[in-house]
């Protein structure tokens, strides 16, 4: 199995009000891709850190191996996903992929 983790920043223009929105949003859209995409095991959004956090959100993913990790990567409804509902929005993105 193939863990998928992304930590984003939203961008600072936004307030408070209008981060929460976009958070639930970016949850609802990305968890919706589950059960779409082939060997995409589990997926959750994670928008409530603690305080000492320095992340607004995190995406935590399993993937049956590699190779459906590059698929969910091209998947028209993952791409869809992320250029309509993530990347207008986020300032920063750091990713790390592992083997479990």
């Amino acid at each position: 199995m193939v863990k998928h983790i992304i930590l984003w920043k939203l961008k600072d223009e936004y307030s408070k009000e209008q981060k929460i929105t976009i958070k639930q949003e970016i949850k609802e859209n990305l968890e919706g891709l589950k059960g779409r995409i082939p060997g995409l095991i589990d997926i959750k959004v994670i928008t409530e850190g603690l305080a000492g956090s320095n992340a607004d959100l995190m995406l935590d993913s399993s993937f049956e191996n590699e190779e459906a990790l590059k698929l969910y990567a091209a998947h028209p409804a993952h791409v869809a996903v992320a250029d309509r509902n993530v990347r207008p929005f986020t300032a920063e993105r750091n990713c790390m992929d592992f083997e479990l």
